[in-house]
């Protein structure tokens, strides 16, 4: 099978998996314990933490289960240590469901929330979001990379946007950490990030931060300088430090991505949902009048995978809430697809998947 959905999850490098079973052999141990085995262990989990850090241009890390958790204790985190300077928080749209499923619980509490309109590629305006900013403005939550359709907000803009302000500049990384660079001149403030999406493994994360308080949303034994409770994963932090320093940008992805949408613009019932100056590795298109869920099957069938818009959330067959967002027409809306890639995939890849698509089109339409 031809894998080409790197956006849901990516295949473990057998090196990040080899680094995992190492650490499980020898780094077992409790890194709370006192004995030298928790020592060893210890020391192995801060190497892995100041390793990320640095590669990051962060200050302080927290590892926790992935990117769901890491959205949500820089939200409520935040939220709920700054809450006395304000209550009103900003984000778009077309976020990520961990973030604006978060963001409505607090709404509950008693914060105002402002969700920023997007255009027709997912693009939010500079300007809206400068006028949307107030005295008790708190908080900006932002995905880098949208995960459905590709497009990268300005994060290096907003940072300086929000610089001399008392606004916290949250971002959610997961699709663009190891993919995308960052510059290094304009960082947020909290930093969000999942080791799946770099051919790490799941239920591994990262929130990275700089000079933010945080309110801990876990209680426990006070792990991880009192912010996550819980017996922290050696093995799981040694892991993601590898894959992060193994994680880079691919400059084929640019490559393929163009060549399948000259392919797509041959076709008049398709329409590229993605924006041409989104992430290289993502691309989503629309067909008319088909179920997008026939198309994921029929190129399954043909030895492709291929996803609808998310599979973050969970199987609805719903138009998603980016695709709604970005007013995809009413007869397309339904027929999206996601194509994304990662470091295993290749040119002959890129030629299977548009071979393959001309016979599932083709048995669709009864040609």
């Amino acid at each position: 099978m031809i894998y080409l959905d790197n956006s849901a999850t990516t295949k473990p490098k057998k090196e990040i998996l080899d680094a995992f079973v190492k650490a499980n052999e020898q780094f077992y141990a409790n890194p709370a314990s006192l004995h030298q085995m928790g020592n060893a262990a210890e020391d192995l989990l801060e190497k892995a933490r100041a390793q990320i850090a640095g590669l990051l241009n962060m200050k302080h890390v927290v590892f926790t289960s992935g990117g769901t958790e890491s959205n949500n204790l820089a939200i409520f985190g935040t939220a709920h240590a700054y809450q006395s300077r304000g209550k009103h928080i900003i984000t778009a749209e077309t976020e990520h469901p961990s973030v604006l499923n978060s963001l409505k619980v607090l709404e509950e509490q008693g914060f105002e929330i402002t969700r920023l309109p997007v255009d027709r590629f997912g693009r939010l305006s500079l300007n809206e979001l400068k006028n949307a900013l107030r005295s008790d403005t708190i908080l900006v939550s932002l995905m880098h990379v949208n995960n459905e359709i590709g497009t990268t907000h300005p994060i290096a803009d907003i940072a300086r946007l929000l610089k001399n302000t008392r606004t916290f500049f949250h971002v959610d990384g997961v699709q663009s950490i190891g993919k995308l660079s960052f510059d290094q001149t304009a960082m947020p403030d909290l930093l969000t990030m999942s080791a799946h999406k770099i051919h790490g493994l799941k239920g591994s994360g990262v929130l990275a931060f700089n000079d933010v308080e945080l309110k801990a949303i876990l209680a426990g034994g006070g792990q991880e300088a009192g912010l996550r409770s819980g017996t922290v994963s050696v093995p799981h932090a040694a892991a993601l430090a590898k894959a992060l320093r193994l994680a880079e940008a691919n400059p084929a992805h640019k490559k393929w991505n163009n060549d399948l949408r000259e392919f797509f613009w041959s076709y008049p019932n398709i329409m590229v949902v993605s924006p041409e100056d989104g992430a290289p590795h993502i691309l989503s298109v629309a067909a008319k009048g088909i179920k997008g869920e026939i198309l994921v099957s029929g190129m399954q069938k043909e030895g492709i995978i291929v996803s609808t818009s998310s599979a973050c959330s969970s199987k609805s067959r719903e138009a998603s809430h980016v695709i709604e967002a970005i007013g995809v027409p009413r007869d397309y809306k339904d027929g999206v697809i996601r194509i994304s890639f990662g470091a295993f995939t290749t040119q002959q890849d890129i030629r299977h998947f548009k071979k393959a698509f001309e016979r599932v089109n083709r048995l669709i339409k009864g040609v």
